[in-house]
């Protein structure tokens, strides 16, 4: 099991201190996010400055982009850096896709995403064998591509794709033509096993893909004291709340629960929703165990499930290197 690192939101100019430092440590991967700053930006700063260490997005939103847009991005960023790019692409929620990004949601997010995905993936053969670009889906029809536009092939053109999502039909996609999947932090091992997993293997077999065709990356909740503990607490709250990933309770039967949240957070009433998550809810989808065991915990949790694992707890250089250094050993033993 590889051990990545999530890349905190802050300023570029962080980005090079914090890359060396997760080199050293012994992290396979940093992942950055499309929360608060550009996902691939840092990636640049990431490749540059590493020699060994992959790196990706969990996850860009596809739907906000071109995926000609986004195909230049990632092929210049596999081109220049070792094809150590794991390009990441999320759908995001109808309210952001329309009120953030000002675009329009599709009727079928995981059809949607399926076309987006040949697209890049037509754009990328045109570039490398010169073929004739046509690709002509219901949403995307790319015809055009003169030599002019084209940056030409490149050493590894077989970019890895990971899409993310929670919901059965982007599970089946992932299996159907995705590289790996990305989990969201909000599980429980009885979702990934009863649904998440199933679903994967569904679209594999309805594609036609041998077992093993897709790597599963799991971001899990973890705490090794107290505060960290508060800290997932308040973040399964938080999610739970969301009517979109209300199946992860219910395959629990904590359906009144998420409802209990969903009304509070209608409310505003944040500091409220933690008491809410009691400690069975707790345990279910964190890993609690002192820092020396967590290693041990995360592999009894996640054997036989998680190719990859990222930690819901922040990597800072110069704090705690050690812990970080024994837990990337242990879950590579």
């Amino acid at each position: 099991m590889l051990l990545d690192s999530g890349l905190a939101p802050g300023s570029l100019t962080d980005v090079p201190a914090y890359a060396q430092a997760a080199e050293a440590i012994g992290f396979d991967a940093v992942w950055s996010s499309e929360t608060q700053h550009d996902p691939f930006l840092p990636l640049a700063l990431v490749a540059e400055h590493t020699q060994r260490l992959r790196f990706g997005t969990a996850v860009a939103i596809g739907f906000a982009r071109s995926p000609t847009v986004v195909a230049h991005t990632a092929w210049d960023l596999a081109g220049a850096f070792g094809g150590r790019l794991l390009l990441g692409l999320g759908t995001q929620v109808r309210a952001h896709i329309e009120r953030r990004f000002g675009m329009t949601w599709p009727e079928s997010p995981a059809g949607q995403l399926r076309e987006y995905i040949a697209a890049l993936r037509a754009v990328w053969n045109t570039w490398q064998t010169g073929e004739r670009l046509n690709l002509r889906g219901d949403r995307y029809k790319l015809t055009l591509m003169t030599p002019f536009f084209s940056p030409g092939p490149i050493e590894r053109p077989a970019i890895p794709i990971y899409i993310a999502g929670v919901n059965r039909a982007l599970c089946r996609l992932a299996g159907e033509t995705a590289d790996g999947f990305h989990v969201h932090p909000y599980h429980s091992v009885r979702y990934l096993r009863q649904v998440v997993l199933p679903a994967i293997d569904d679209g594999r077999r309805l594609a036609g893909r041998p077992g093993g065709a897709v790597d599963v990356a799991v971001s899990a909740f973890a705490a090794t004291d107290e505060a960290e503990t508060a800290f997932a607490r308040s973040q399964i709250a938080f999610y739970a709340s969301t009517p979109s990933y209300r199946g992860v309770m219910d395959v629990h039967g904590w359906g009144a629960a998420a409802d209990e949240l969903a009304t509070l957070a209608r409310r505003g009433a944040w500091a409220e929703m933690g008491s809410i998550v009691n400690d069975e809810m707790l345990h279910t989808f964190a890993t609690i165990a002192p820092a020396e065991e967590l290693a041990s915990a995360l592999k009894s949790r996640y054997a036989g499930i998680a190719d990859r694992l990222t930690l819901y707890l922040p990597f800072r250089p110069g704090e705690r290197d050690g812990f970080w250094r024994r837990l990337v050993e242990d879950l590579r033993e």
